[in-house]
This record gives C-alpha cells, sequence and structure tokens, in this order.
C-alpha cells in the first residue's frame, strides 16, 4: 500500500489529475506506521526542516465502548485551503527549533508560530502555538502571544511529552512526511517550495 501514498503525493504535487481512494491512502498510512515500528526506524530533526503543506488528514472519533479512539475517514485538503507547517532549527541545538504553522483561505491568512522538540529516540515532535499573527490580502493586522501562552513559551523545553501537543513521525522521505498526532489522527504532508 505504499503505492497508495506515492500515489497520493503526485495527485498533491499535480503530475496526476486522479487521487486514489482515501481508503487506500490510510491503509497505506497504517500499514507504513506498522513497518517503522517493525524496523525500529529512527530520524533526525534536519530531515524535517523546511515547508510542507498539508495534503491529507483522517478524524478520529472515540468510540462508546471504551475501544479507545478510532480513525475517521481519510480527506484530502481542499485546494482552496492552503494549510503549511514551517520547521526552522536552533543554531543552538540539533533537536530544538521553531514551527510556523499558516492557514490561508482566500484573502485571510492565520499564521501560528511557536517551539518544537523533536525527541529523536521515538520519532516524536513535541510544539506549542505561542504567537499569531493575522493578515488580510498580505496586509498584517494582528500580532501577539495567544492568550496564557507566553509562560508557556518560556517553560516548554522544560515540560514532559505528556504536558506538550506532538506529532509522531513514521515516515519521512525528501518529499513527503507522514505522521499520527497525539489525538490518533493521521496526516500527510507534502514539500512545498514557498
Amino acid at each position: 500500500m505504499q503505492n497508495a501514498i506515492e500515489q497520493a503525493v503526485e495527485f498533491l504535487q499535480g503530475k496526476i489529475t486522479k487521487a486514489p481512494t482515501s481508503e487506500a491512502v490510510v491503509e497505506g498510512l497504517i500499514e507504513a506506521e506498522k513497518a517503522a515500528k517493525q524496523t525500529k526506524t529512527t530520524y533526525s530533526y534536519s530531515q524535517l526542516l523546511g515547508n510542507w503543506r498539508l495534503g491529507f488528514i483522517t478524524g478520529t472519533k472515540k468510540t462508546r465502548k471504551r475501544a479507545g479512539v478510532v480513525l475517521g475517514a481519510g480527506k484530502f485538503v481542499p485546494k482552496l485551503v492552503k494549510i503549511q507547517l514551517s520547521y526552522s532549527q536552533l543554531e543552538t541545538s540539533e533537536e530544538k527549533g521553531h514551527v510556523e504553522n499558516s492557514v490561508e483561505f482566500g484573502l485571510l491568512k492565520i499564521v501560528l508560530t511557536g517551539p518544537v522538540l523533536f525527541w529523536s529516540k521515538k520519532n516524536i515532535l513535541a510544539f506549542d502555538f505561542t504567537k499569531m499573527q493575522l493578515f488580510l490580502s498580505k496586509l498584517k493586522f494582528y500580532e501577539g502571544y495567544i492568550r496564557g501562552r507566553k509562560d508557556r513559551e518560556d517553560s516548554f523545553y522544560k515540560q514532559t511529552l505528556k504536558q506538550q501537543a506532538f506529532f509522531s513521525y513514521f515516515l519521512i522521505q525528501d518529499s513527503y512526511i507522514a505522521a499520527r498526532g497525539r489525538g490518533g489522527g493521521l496526516a500527510l504532508w507534502v514539500k512545498s517550495k514557498e
């Protein structure tokens, strides 16, 4: 099912016009995650550096019978909405850095930024969004800390993983990355030139 992931990437890059089924992509992501666990594949934070456009996500839903979290149907992100992650590294550390998450819809753009810490033994990237910028047609009309986040930013590197939001990356390639979020959902990003 790795083929479904590669087809999804080609579709997101505009190389092919027909997307694979959502079910095939979800199945491919789950298989890739299992393979990474079995082979104990490890990555480095430097492999995540750059800009990544979100292309495919799954939701989650809690089941009533204490079975935990179940994946919802996967969906390709509509082209009208541009969601991008950008990772950069602190000069003083190989595992610490900065994340910028931008969401563009029409003339509105929201940019969330904050610190990150890569737990290389587990391929987990912990993050926190502490600042926000709002743009309307490239004109910035707000910039500042999200309420209560200044203190969280100051203490971020002292927190345990249980206190942080995170992505558990199980597939990192030159042109795409895939991870499971803390809430259980899966996501696939493709390399962006912007």
